[in-house]
């Protein structure tokens, strides 16, 4: 299940005097079963993009197609179009809206069509997937859980009516430490059980993008600037003249290399970092530390 973008143009307030270019021309396409990570300075795109994606905002210049659903047709099915794909915006506990858990998880079934039983089925499931204990939180207000155990719920709430591409806005912005890691775990774990088969995650955040991204596309003022390997993109692109901060592990190599200390590695991530490290010390290369 692909998805498609030919030549995707979108301009806020067309014609008025706060007329502003939004996207430009920008094409990609997003195969089956890929973890894609979209970044870029405020402003330059990212949330305009994923929101065509699903037709939350209308496509009025270039071309998508989401499994063979052309959003360029006169009336695209968008009922079809969002049941493939669950979008997750910013804060998105600030939508649960129904007295009980398992009431606001059931919506989205319910929505598409599915009977009672079957959408509470669905919905335990889903509970249940994103490690919550059904029994003890299905009647419970979303107002009196925890933070974390509300942006779960609201994960849920996407993953119940089972759609094949997952698309994240900012997923653990608001989140400490332990929350952020829980929940791009969570995102991983989903995608390596094939609960969802496709990821796309917009985040400012460039450890997360390093570390659990296969693949990165990059926009500046509405263009796509690089859409390369992760590896590719924090080694090889200038990350910083658009605005962006190296991760950790790639700007502490980098730094290393720069004293003449070669890792032999390309490290994303902390972890793959302290590895890299261990290996080069334990072989001794280069002298001492």
């Amino acid at each position: 299940m692909s998805i498609v973008i030919e030549n995707l143009s979108f301009t806020y307030g067309k014609k008025s005097p706060f007329e502003k270019k939004a996207l430009s021309d920008v094409s990609f396409t997003v195969n089956d079963g890929e973890f894609v990570g979209i970044v870029g300075s405020t402003g330059s795109g990212k949330s305009t993009l994923i929101q065509h994606l699903n037709g939350l905002i209308k496509l009025t210049s270039g071309k998508i197609t989401v499994d063979g659903i052309d959003l360029s047709a006169r009336k695209p099915d968008l009922q079809k179009l969002r049941k493939k794909i669950g979008m997750l915006f910013q804060y998105p506990e600030y939508q649960l809206f129904a007295e009980t858990v398992l009431a606001d998880v059931k919506f989205g079934p319910k929505n598409f069509g599915a009977k009672d039983e079957e959408a509470e089925k669905m919905a335990e499931e889903a509970i249940k997937m994103v490690g919550l204990d059904f029994e003890e939180i299905k009647d419970r207000s979303p107002i009196d859980i925890s933070g974390g155990q509300k942006r779960r719920v609201a994960v849920a709430g996407v993953l119940a009516y089972k759609p094949d591409i997952l698309i994240l806005d900012e997923p653990t912005a608001g989140l400490d430490p332990t929350g952020k890691r829980d929940m791009l775990d969570l995102i991983s774990s989903l995608r390596s059980s094939g609960a969802v088969k496709t990821v796309i995650m917009v985040s400012h955040n460039m450890d997360e993008i390093a570390e659990y991204a296969d693949r990165v596309i990059a926009l500046s003022n509405g263009r796509l600037v690089s859409d390369s390997s992760t590896e590719e993109f924090f080694y090889d692109s200038d990350v910083e003249s658009l605005n962006l901060a190296l991760p950790h592990a790639v700007y502490i190599t980098k730094k290393l290399a720069e004293k003449g200390i070669d890792l032999s590695a390309k490290p994303l991530s902390l972890s793959e970092f302290n590895e890299a490290l261990r290996r080069k010390l334990s072989l001794g290369e280069g002298g001492a530390l």
